[in-house]
């Protein structure tokens, strides 16, 4: 009788003990997981009651989010709308209570909520809750120029692309727009209306955000990476001569121009970065190799999630892709370098990774990390 008892009482202590570490677990460790998940319904419907800060545009100033107020069973709470509909929805994103949020209402929904740690917003926080007042958050000023957004869309009109412009001397992301774009205010109750968007692509996926998860083949414009991969291998400069006869080979196959019915004949490494010629690429490619091509391409942030304010999986990487994957050759042989010297073969880019690149070589090669947000400013 009293080995069962002992038994007994070692169990129970076991399941006290499976309690307590459970219980710790949860409460310490698996807090913040469960607290950052988009799924955790009672913490997104609490944020609701805070008085969510605004985003603005750079130029004009503009509110490109706000808040309305409802008193639901005499409690307030915000929600969001957007006066400006679908022309800057990729980069503010929306912020829902059934769909949750993207874009910057995601990725800063710290600071939006005054959830952020900086003692400023405590303070604030603290003398809200003291006064009885809703909650507020920090506002968000972009650097959007709102004019040159729209000159943007209505430029691409019902094409499938995104078109983006930073200031080349500071990073900062003056237009980032994306077609077909949507309208954020149709998420919570209409979103049936976002999924039979329209364009000419199929699918449309409006809420894709083409211009840094978008990826294109880069064409000619990739010829200033290996223009730079030339003349860093010392192999080549500015004034080295090459014949072109309006083609190059490769594998035994023939990569023409653009034009093959006008070769340029003899040009020098300018001339054919200034009059885009392929085969004098093309020549060079199979020259340096694509290892050393992509090397260079990695200097200007290939390879990379391009740093932005906005969440992480709403940005990818620029290089060769494999299956849907990024590929970089563990040999040359495995690449054809002349195809992908001009942006060609596997290559796939981003239009936020171009803009960078052509920002950094219109400052002397100094590549400046892309800027959405100018200030966080409090209430």
């Amino acid at each position: 009788m009293n080995r069962q008892i002992v038994r007994l009482t070692y169990v129970a202590l076991a399941l006290v003990g499976v309690l307590v570490v459970m219980t710790t677990y949860w409460q310490t460790w698996a807090a913040a997981g469960l607290a950052d998940r988009q799924d955790n319904a009672i913490k997104r419907v609490a944020e609701f009651s805070v008085d969510r800060g605004l985003i603005f545009s750079w130029k004009p100033r503009k509110r490109l989010a706000r808040n309305n107020e409802r008193k639901v069973e005499r409690k307030s709470l915000f929600f969001r709308r957007y006066p400006y509909g679908s022309l800057a929805a990729h980069v503010v994103g929306y912020s829902t209570v059934e769909r949750s949020r993207t874009g910057l209402e995601r990725s800063l929904n710290d600071y939006l909520t005054a959830s952020n740690a900086s003692l400023s917003t405590l303070v604030d926080k603290a003398l809200d809750e003291f006064r009885g007042k809703a909650i507020e958050g920090n506002d968000v000023i972009t650097n959007l120029d709102l004019e040159a957004q729209e000159v943007a869309l209505e430029q691409l009109g019902r094409q499938c692309g995104a078109v983006v412009a930073l200031d080349p001397r500071t990073g900062k992301v003056r237009v980032m727009a994306s077609s077909p774009s949507f309208d954020p205010n149709l998420v919570e109750n209409n979103f049936g209306q976002i999924s039979r968007i329209k364009a000419d692509c199929q699918p449309a996926a409006a809420l894709l955000n083409r211009a840094s998860a978008g990826l294109y083949v880069p064409g000619s414009t990739f010829k200033v990476i290996t223009a730079a991969a030339a003349l860093e291998s010392k192999k080549f400069k500015p004034e080295s001569s090459f014949v072109d006869p309006g083609y190059c080979t490769v594998y035994g196959k023939r990569v023409n121009n653009f034009d093959t019915s006008s070769p340029f004949g003899t040009v020098d490494l300018e001339t054919a970065l200034t009059y885009s010629v392929n085969s004098v690429f093309c020549n060079i490619g199979k020259e340096l190799g694509a290892k050393r091509i992509l090397d260079t391409a990695k200097r200007f942030g290939f390879y990379e999630r391009p740093p932005l304010e906005t969440p992480t999986d709403e940005r990818v990487a620029s290089g060769l892709y494999q299956r849907r994957q990024l590929y970089y050759p563990k040999q040359d042989p495995e690449v054809d370098a002349g195809r992908m010297a001009f942006g060609q073969e596997r290559m796939l880019v981003t239009p936020l990774q171009m803009a960078m690149l052509a920002g950094a070589i219109g400052v002397g090669g100094k590549l400046m990390e892309p800027q959405a947000v100018d200030k966080i400013v409090g209430p």
